[in-house]
């Protein structure tokens, strides 16, 4: 066994060995350069190549972190907006019709509606949940000697839930109820009012039967679907109502009634102020009132129609845009064919915040 100095003496040395043996680069930092020694230049990094095997992104690609606009979308001028928004929309069709010897008669149907997104209820811009109310207003002016009139008819009260599913499709579900308290209703209706809500679920092209049933409390739940890229827009629509009767027995001999609304909308930008919309609509009875079980004349068991026109839209102030459009609409079937001529053109004029 080697004694404790000869021990201290082997590390001894194998340490000196270790310094003087160590690498360049470990000793650099603490070196001292010649006076006379010309300065290094600095180290330039090389920059790494770009692999071979990856492809310059499209030119079209979007820029990370950036905003991206979203595509626009075709507002339906009687289908359900499938948005979320608060907005104020103000919904009036014009109609000019005949009766059987030719004589002419105008009627007209305005609508006042708000609705209000809630903030936080939806993931995505335009979605969540977006209470709403509309008042609905007609008057008509028969043809003839026959008795017009002016009636205020059922408000409507509900809400939708817009829902963005990916790959520009979008869904909304609906449920809303009528409030019966629009006036021509119960046992002895005025005559006037009578005529009037009884000519406008025609001007309304049969879509908003609810609306005009005085008599009824009506439930309506309803689904769209909309595909919304590259300009343009394409939506369908289904809504069953469901009428129960509560007043005006006497002269309402049903006590319930089911009728089933739904259409199809198809809209593309040509600018960026610019649309152009067409809706297919298509109403049918599936518990018919008596009067279309009799088929009384002015009655349908169900009936077809289409609407088209442009949109425009421009914004007004910082996060406020107002998208008035105007659609001609003609029926297929009756009471709205060429017996009784209907000629309909709806001004529509939402304001959206």
């Amino acid at each position: 066994m080697p004694s404790l100095p000869a021990t201290r003496h082997f590390f001894l040395v194998a340490a000196s060995v270790t310094l003087f043996s160590e690498p360049a680069w470990a000793l650099e930092p603490f070196a001292t350069p010649s006076p006379d020694a010309p300065a290094a230049a600095p180290a330039v990094p090389e920059a790494a190549p770009a692999p071979a095997d990856v492809p310059p992104p499209p030119a079209n690609a979007p820029v990370p972190g950036a905003v991206q606009k979203p595509d626009p979308y075709s507002l339906p001028f009687q289908l359900r907006p499938v948005m979320a928004v608060t907005a104020l929309r103000s919904d009036t069709s014009f109609a000019s019709y005949q009766n059987a010897l030719a004589q002419s008669g105008f009627a007209v149907v305005s609508e006042l509606a708000a609705a209000y997104r809630v903030k936080g209820t939806g993931s995505g811009p335009a979605a969540g949940l977006a209470p709403l109310v509309k008042l609905t207003i007609v008057n008509d002016s028969p043809p003839g000697t026959a008795t017009g009139g002016f009636a205020f008819v059922n408000p409507v009260l509900g809400a939708s839930y817009s829902l963005i599913l990916g790959s520009g499709f979008r869904a909304n579900a609906s449920l809303c109820f009528t409030i019966p308290v629009g006036m021509g209703g119960g046992n002895a209706p005025d005559k006037g009012e009578l005529d009037a809500r009884t000519v406008g679920p025609v001007v309304r092209a049969g879509m908003e039967n609810g609306l005009f049933a005085v008599n009824d409390i009506a439930v309506l739940p309803g689904l769209d679907l909309a595909y919304v890229e590259h300009r343009f827009t394409a939506q369908i629509e289904g809504t069953v109502g469901q009428l129960w009767r509560v007043r005006g027995a006497a002269q309402d001999p049903d006590s319930a009634k089911t009728v089933f609304t739904s259409g199809f909308h198809a809209g593309y930008f040509l600018a960026d102020f610019l649309s152009i919309g067409a809706e297919l609509r298509y109403e049918r009875w599936i518990n018919a009132p008596s009067v279309v079980k009799q088929h009384k004349p002015g009655t349908s068991l169900d009936l077809l129609s289409m609407g088209v026109g442009p949109r425009l839209h421009f914004k007004l102030a910082p996060g406020i845009w107002i998208r008035p459009g105007i659609a001609y609409t003609r029926g297929f079937d009756h009471p709205m064919t060429s017996s009784a001529n209907d000629n309909i053109v709806q001004l529509d004029v939402p304001v959206v915040f």
